[in-house]
């Protein structure tokens, strides 16, 4: 498949890493040609600098028989022209932009054949945001997926001791919980994959995959592992992208703090946000965290965009 990605930072780089590798010929385009000859050195494909708006860009790129497009520059404006342009001169077969606005994304007519030609919008953010949002609300899972609009989980939890299930056969499941529905889809042990069998014995440490009624969850996760105290308080360091909409995504349900060392946006975000409750400060202050009581917090959640910091 010919591939074109539009855009060479963080995504656009790791979307080309996962992709050269299976056999795809792939052009990436930006205007940054640093990060395109650091990128060229590392990976089998086509670099362009350039603006990936502009058709003569495009065409230098390949876009006349380009199978799909990737827009995943950092700007949202870039993204949605690109595939505007793609569609209406050179008829690319599917057209992918990345969208960070929320405003944008409210609007889903914006994307349609009539408008912007965006096949799928992608908000690296908001998936994020989504998948945190799933661990504060089931702490003791690994992973949470939804399905037919979050009626259908499929779950994944490391199985410890204590767990009614755990040290017993699969088959035992149906018997501890009659009413409610749920499949074993897969068990990793020491990560290796076993297909699991009514007479599969659940051992300390499996990680076990699920597939239930979102509603069950918890039901099925306390067969697999003792339940922690549901989350109440919920503590956010960094109120960039991510933080401002995890907090959003949480206020109405928990107790949220946010802490931001930028002056300007905690007093931007205080009258963003109704329900959290919105710090001046750093971090990574001790002598704060102990003032916010950190003891007491359920969840913490460090989303600067200091990988250090963040660790610290």
């Amino acid at each position: 498949m010919k591939i074109l990605i539009l855009g060479a930072g963080q995504v656009g780089s790791t979307v080309a890493e996962n992709l050269v590798g299976e056999a795809n010929d792939i052009t990436v385009v930006d205007s940054d040609g640093a990060k395109l000859a650091a990128l060229q050195e590392r990976l089998d494909l086509r670099t362009l600098t350039g603006n990936a708006s502009h058709p003569g860009v495009l065409e230098q790129a390949g876009i006349v028989d380009t199978d799909m497009l990737l827009a995943v520059t950092q700007s949202d404006e870039v993204n949605m022209v690109a595939c505007k342009i793609a569609a209406s001169l050179y008829n690319t077969p599917t057209r992918i932009a990345r969208i960070h606005s929320a405003d944008f994304l409210a609007r889903p007519e914006l994307f349609n054949r009539d408008n912007f030609c965006v096949d799928f919008s992608i908000c690296p953010e908001q998936i994020l945001t989504d998948y945190i949002s799933k661990l504060v609300e089931f702490p003791e899972a690994l992973q949470v997926l939804r399905f037919a609009q979050g009626k259908v989980s499929l779950v994944a939890v490391r199985a410890f001791q204590g767990g009614p299930l755990v040290g017993h056969p699969l088959s035992l499941l149906h018997e501890h919980m009659p009413n409610i529905d749920a499949r074993v889809a897969a068990i990793f042990r020491k990560d290796s994959p076993l297909m699991p069998q009514g007479n599969t014995v659940v051992e300390e440490g499996d990680e076990v995959f699920f597939i239930a009624a979102t509603e069950s969850i918890r039901s099925v996760l306390g067969e697999m592992r003792r339940m922690d105290q549901p989350t109440k308080r919920v503590m956010i360091v960094g109120g960039g992208n991510i933080g401002r909409r995890l907090a959003r995504a949480l206020e109405q349900d928990y107790q949220v703090k946010l802490i931001e060392f930028n002056k300007h946006a905690s007093e931007k975000l205080a009258g963003e946000l109704t329900n959290t409750l919105v710090l001046h400060g750093d971090g990574t202050d001790e002598q704060l965290m102990q003032q916010e009581n950190i003891g007491e917090v359920d969840v913490f959640c460090a989303l600067t965009n200091d990988d250090e910091n963040n660790i610290m």
